[in-house]
């Protein structure tokens, strides 16, 4: 089963919008952000489901916190992913450093 789950972009980090920042569990992470055109085109402050390091589509603030509401539900299940997306993030830091997601945008 595959499990998109909604977070709020934050920021685009290239010209061409390919890229993004958003926020998921208190964690900012950058994700590809190229298929959010024609009617699921989004702006920072709106909310995206993102599934492994893709911003799906845009969907409502309501629609967000609901389906966070439910996530919440499952108890340790949710807080072990959000953990998990919390250990890659520091992972990734660690190994790469800040700026490296950066680089790659630049190139």
């Amino acid at each position: 089963m595959c499990l998109a789950i909604p977070a709020k972009l934050v920021e685009y980090v290239d010209a061409d919008r390919n890229y993004g920042k958003v926020e998921l569990g208190g964690v900012r992470r950058q994700v590809n952000t190229s298929l959010l055109v024609g009617e699921d085109a989004a702006e920072p402050g709106d909310y995206v489901l993102v599934h492994v390091g893709f911003a799906l589509s845009a969907i409502s603030e309501a629609e967000a916190n609901e389906t966070l509401r439910i996530l919440e539900e499952m108890g340790p299940a949710y807080d072990d992913e959000l953990q998990q997306i919390r250990q890659s993030e520091a992972m990734e830091l660690e190994l790469v450093g800040p700026d490296y997601r950066k680089q790659v945008t630049e190139i």
